[in-house]
């Protein structure tokens, strides 16, 4: 099938970027012999411009249809709908598939795994913390497997991982030593049974989760009585270098700004949202990570390779090459560093790690108010308070009862 590039006539039909778009598309069905795919809504186009797309490509032998968004054939469409009974819709969870895909099909995606790699290190570390083995876990948005490599058969029996991307869920590493199921699943739309769970793990996936409130909800519903959740999300102090310098190179040259980083959770809301999904025994901390680059461009390059492209509704589709230099100037102006001859720019990603555990009969509990025999003000002499303190008997370490002779 000829190009479209070919044809001299064919631009006066549609605008620019529909020209970029359409060739791409055409490319893949010469290159790969396959049903191309145009990634772009023709129902929120006018009447007008889909009818000079469909004049277009009618005289491609018929072999373009209805050109409308679709997904990859391994994916689920069902899955990727807006949350029920939620008014909250932020992010594109269509794109979002789509970005993760294209992430995925890099010849060179493991060369940006290191900052997914490092934080699934850590978070599986605190996995091990927890003197239990658990029989049935689920690693929720496992990207390439960050988390699901490190366990093993001493802490899970069996492991599902599970991710929106099916090409992500392929490439995933998993522990050979335990059964391990893989899953293209929703973080917004659970499928798995209430009480069926024992423990669940995400790792820098919920920052994309439109009903963050909802999501975790359903996670407290999946897991059985003193079933534990550990995460890990971006904070809001994530990249607060890049998001400063393009708001300041947009107000120079445009006199506004239109949000090109999305908006990540607060350290303070972590607790409450935990707290209002009915998880107890909270526990919140977080960590900062800072990566040196040797210039804004190269960390938007690997932002992209992440799969960690902005999927907000309201984000800007298209950044001016002169408001780009701009940013990356005063980026090198603001937060350069330079050592032993060369000039970095530092990354800044907060890293927020959560653990809550559902409810249940056998955890402790706190003494009623009231109860307390020790006042604060006795605070100072704290070692003398202690030393007169009767030592208190626990239960199950009760003495045996004496034998009858």
């Amino acid at each position: 099938m000829n190009s479209l590039r070919a044809n001299k006539n064919y631009s006066r039909f549609l605008p620019c970027r529909f020209y970029t778009t359409i060739t791409k598309v055409l490319w893949r069905y010469d290159k790969k012999d396959v049903k191309p795919r145009l990634c772009y809504h023709t129902l929120r186009r006018s009447t007008n411009s889909r009818l000079q797309l469909t004049k277009i490509t009618s005289g491609c032998n018929g072999k373009i249809g209805v050109i409308r968004r679709e997904f990859f054939a391994s994916s689920l469409l069902m899955q990727i709908k807006p949350p029920q009974n939620s008014a909250v819709n932020i992010f594109d969870r269509e794109a979002k598939v789509l970005q993760r895909e294209r992430a995925a099909c890099a010849p060179d995606v493991e060369l940006y795994d290191y900052l997914k790699e490092e934080v699934g290190y850590r978070l599986a570390d605190r996995i091990f913390d927890i003197k239990r083995k658990f029989k049935r876990a689920v690693d929720l948005g496992c990207g390439r497997g960050y988390v699901a490599k490190h366990v093993d058969s001493e802490s899970v029996e069996e492991l599902i991982v599970c991710d929106m991307c099916p090409t992500w869920l392929k490439q995933a590493s998993c522990p050979t030593d335990v059964n391990v199921k893989r899953k293209v699943v929703d973080e917004e739309f659970l499928p798995f049974e209430p009480s069926s769970l024992d423990l669940v793990t995400s790792s820098l996936s919920m920052h994309w989760v439109n009903d963050l409130p909802g999501a975790f909800q359903q996670i407290n519903n999946c897991l059985r009585n003193d079933g534990v959740f550990l995460g890990a999300v971006f904070g809001g102090d994530t990249l607060y270098e890049l998001r400063s310098s393009l708001q300041l190179a947009e107000l120079e040259r445009h006199g506004g700004l239109a949000p090109h980083i999305s908006p990540f959770t607060e350290i303070r809301d972590i607790g409450s949202l935990l707290t209002r999904a009915g998880f107890t025994m909270l526990t919140v901390d977080t960590d900062e990570i800072v990566v040196g680059y040797p210039s804004m461009f190269e960390l938007m390059w690997d932002l992209k390779g992440m799969g960690e492209n902005n999927a907000a509704y309201n984000r800007k589709l298209n950044l001016r090459r002169d408001t780009a230099m701009a940013a990356a100037a005063i980026y090198r102006q603001l937060y350069g560093k330079e050592q032993d001859g060369r000039v970095s720019v530092p990354a800044t990603f907060q890293i927020i790690y959560m653990l809550g555990w559902k409810p249940d009969a056998s955890q402790p509990k706190p003494l009623e108010r009231g109860s307390g025999e020790v006042s604060l003000k006795d605070l100072y002499r704290l070692d003398e308070v202690i030393s007169k303190t009767k030592k208190v008997q626990i239960d199950d370490q009760a003495p045996d009862t004496k034998k009858k002779s």
